[in-house]
C-alpha cells in the first residue's frame, strides 16, 4: 500500500500526480478537491469530513491511496495528522494558499504571521490579529471573515478577503471590520489582516514575527511618564510573570497610568486594552505604545463603567480604580487577575472579593532597594515604595 498526498492550488497537476491518481484504488479529500477533473471517473472516493474517521479508512485500506489537499499539505494541512497516526506518505506539494493570497494583492508576506482558525479558538485568532500588524488567517467553520470582522471592530485594521485563492475565479475584497461583519462570505477563504498605522521594514533574519522581543522588564526611563504613573520595574516584572501575556491572549491594563504594564504585554504579542479616566494618562499610553511599535487600544473612562462593551479579557492588571474596579472585574470572571496595592487597607477587601468569587489567591510584597550614589562617591541602598501584588486564578 502506498499513500500519496497531492496538493492542489488551482493549477494543472504535474504528470506524476496524474499517474498516482490513475493508479489509486481510493481517493480521499474534501468535496471541492474530489471534484478535480483529474480524479478518474470510476475511482472509489471518500469525503474527508471527519479527519479522524478519514484517516482510519486510509490506514485500513489495502491498496494505493491518494489524499487530495488544498495548497501545501505540510503547511497547516493533513500531513501532520497522517504522521501522528504512523502513516508516512509520499507528498507532492503545491504552492501554499497563503502565498497565493498575498500574491493576489502583491504584498510581501515574509513578515506576516499565519494563524489557523481550524486549529484553535476564534478568540485566540482575533487576539493575534489585534496584536500583530500583518496576519494571514486560514478561516474555518464559524470563524470566517464575518466573525473576524466582528471581533476586530474597534481596532484600526483593514481586512483583505481572498476567496478561492489560486483558482481562476479568485476574488479579492478589501474592507473594514464592520463591513466584513455585516456580510455573508462563501467558503473557503483566507483573510489578510493589516494594521496600516504600523509600517514594517520586514524581517531582519527570521520570519518568526510573533516571537517575543529580547528581554522584558524595561527600566522606567524607557517610558514617557510622570511621577506615580509608571509601574516600577521590580513590580512590573513580577506582574508580567503572573499575567503570562502571549500571542492569542487579551490583557486589560486597568488604571493604566503611563501604560508600562500594558505596553510590555503588547511587546510580548498579547492583545491589550488600556483603561484610564485621565486624558493625559491616555496620551502617555499612546506615546509609549508608538515608541515600542506595538498596538494598545486605549479606552478613556472611569472603571468600572469603562468596561461596558469591551471583549472579555484572559488576564487583567489592576493598577488603579479602587475596589469597585476589582469587583466589576470579578463579575466578568477573567481567568487571571493581578492587582497592585500601595495602600495596605485595601488588600484585605480585595483578597476577600477574589476568594469569594472562586479565585485561588496569592499575595507578595515587593519591597526593593536600589543602589544610589552618595555625595562622597560611595553607594547606598535607596528603598522603593513597597507594593503588594495580589494574584487570583480561577480554580
Amino acid at each position: 500500500m502506498t499513500v500519496s498526498v497531492i496538493g492542489l492550488d488551482g493549477g494543472p497537476l504535474p504528470e506524476e500526480a496524474r499517474d498516482r491518481l490513475a493508479k489509486a484504488s481510493l481517493v480521499t479529500g474534501g468535496i471541492a478537491q474530489l471534484a478535480h477533473p483529474d480524479v478518474p471517473a470510476g475511482a472509489e472516493t471518500a469525503v474527508m469530513g471527519d479527519a479522524s474517521a478519514g484517516i482510519d479508512r486510509i490506514a485500513d485500506h489495502p491498496g494505493d491511496v491518494v489524499v487530495l489537499a488544498a495548497g501545501d499539505p505540510g503547511y497547516f494541512g493533513i500531513l501532520r495528522a497522517l504522521r501522528l497516526r504512523g502513516i508516512r506518505p509520499e507528498v507532492l506539494p503545491s504552492r501554499p494558499l497563503v502565498a497565493l493570497a498575498f500574491a493576489a494583492v502583491a504584498v510581501p508576506w515574509d513578515d506576516a504571521a499565519v494563524v489557523s482558525a481550524r486549529a484553535t479558538s476564534l478568540p485566540a485568532v482575533v487576539n493575534a490579529c489585534r496584536a500583530l500588524a500583518k496576519v494571514a488567517v486560514l478561516t474555518g467553520r464559524g470563524a470566517g471573515p464575518a466573525e473576524l470582522g466582528a471581533g476586530l471592530d474597534g481596532w484600526p485594521r483593514t481586512l483583505v478577503v481572498v476567496e478561492r485563492p489560486g483558482e481562476p475565479d479568485t476574488r479579492v475584497t478589501r474592507c473594514q471590520p464592520a463591513e466584513a461583519a455585516a456580510r455573508d462570505w462563501p467558503e473557503p477563504s483566507i483573510v489578510l489582516v493589516f494594521d496600516e498605522t504600523r509600517s514594517s521594514a520586514g524581517p531582519q533574519w527570521t520570519n518568526q514575527v510573533a516571537a517575543p522581543p529580547a528581554g522584558f522588564g524595561w527600566t522606567e526611563d524607557r517610558f514617557v511618564h510622570h511621577e506615580r504613573t509608571v509601574t516600577r520595574r521590580e513590580v512590573r516584572v513580577l506582574a508580567l510573570s503572573l499575567l503570562r501575556p502571549t500571542l492569542g491572549t487579551l490583557v486589560w491594563d486597568v488604571g493604566a497610568g503611563a501604560g508600562s504594564v500594558g505596553v510590555e504585554c503588547a511587546a510580548m504579542r498579547a492583545a491589550v486594552i488600556a483603561i484610564d479616566e485621565d486624558p493625559e494618562a491616555c496620551a502617555l499610553v499612546r506615546r509609549n505604545a508608538a515608541a515600542f511599535k506595538v498596538d494598545v487600544r486605549v479606552v478613556q473612562g472611569c472603571a468600572p463603567a469603562a468596561y461596558a462593551g469591551l471583549p472579555d479579557p484572559d488576564a487583567v492588571y489592576v493598577g488603579g480604580g479602587g475596589l469597585p474596579a476589582l469587583e466589576a472585574l470579578v463579575a466578568r470572571r477573567p481567568p487571571t487577575i493581578v492587582a497592585g496595592y500601595a495602600d495596605v487597607d485595601r488588600v484585605g477587601s480585595a483578597r476577600w472579593l477574589l476568594t469569594a468569587a472562586g479565585y485561588e489567591v496569592e499575595g507578595v510584597q515587593v519591597a526593593a532597594s536600589r543602589l544610589a550614589e552618595t555625595p562622597g562617591g560611595s553607594v547606598r541602598l535607596a528603598a522603593q515604595n513597597p507594593v503588594l501584588l495580589l494574584s487570583g486564578r480561577l480554580r
